[in-house]
């Protein structure tokens, strides 16, 4: 892979006496080497890299889907959709009272999304977003970045159709960064940094392809489950 950045640089470009502009390049560059940006808070005019001791990841074949969700899937009660509104997930998920997404991040993501390296499913409900997330995609791993929901279940079916995407598009990583007790009874798991930078490398030196399912072709619940061999 080209987009590796070495540690050294990271730390430079973290210091407040030394200036540099994160990229959406250098961002990807960063997530290469297994760190991601985070804000303070929404007003924050600085980002700071991060790099957990613990990771948090979802093994693809190992999604928790309790009987009350997947009759929720099945029953296709939100209409899914891939990219259709970007923007209007990342507010989403940023409307908390506290929230780590300031308008640099905004801006970065957005740009990779134009680019085709992010990418949002979103849970509608009469024709209202109600839930989604959004994430990177790089090789053949896919870095989530945050979901948020306003009716239940929401971001829970926008996940189960985001981890049928990755089965479908050939993904071998998805990662949570941090575990929640909420992503933990979704079956998230840690692991050591080690062993995640293990899992990255090979992700990394591998091919997926986030659109073997179009975006544009409707899954239903029912093809999500079954690609999750449900």
């Amino acid at each position: 892979m080209t987009l590796r950045l070495s540690r050294r640089t990271i730390s430079r470009m973290a210091r407040p006496s030394e200036p540099f502009e994160i990229t959406p390049d250098i961002l990807l560059r960063a997530y290469s080497i297994g760190l991601f940006p985070m804000a303070e808070s929404s007003d924050s005019p600085t980002l700071f890299w991060v790099e957990p001791k613990e990771r948090g990841i979802f093994p693809l074949g190992g999604l928790k889907i309790s009987r009350s969700l997947e009759k929720t899937v099945r029953a296709d009660r939100f209409e899914i959709r891939v990219d259709g509104d970007f923007e209007a997930v990342i507010s989403g998920c940023a409307a908390r009272d506290k929230t780590w997404i300031n308008g640099q991040i905004r801006s970065l993501y957005c740009a990779l999304f134009a680019s085709g390296r992010a990418h949002s499913v979103e849970a509608l409900l009469d024709g209202d977003m109600v839930g989604g997330l959004y994430g990177v995609s790089l090789g053949a791993a896919f870095f989530g970045e945050s979901m948020f929901h306003t009716a239940r279940d929401a971001s829970k079916v926008a996940l189960v159709h985001l981890a049928a995407r990755l089965r479908a598009g050939g993904y071998r990583l998805l990662d949570t960064q941090f575990v929640t007790p909420h992503l933990a009874s979704l079956g998230a798991i840690e692991i050591a940094r080690e062993a995640y930078q293990t899992l990255l490398d090979e992700a990394l030196d591998a091919e997926a392809d986030f659109c073997a399912w179009p975006a544009a072709r409707p899954m239903s619940g029912r093809q999500a489950l079954a690609l999750l061999g449900r």
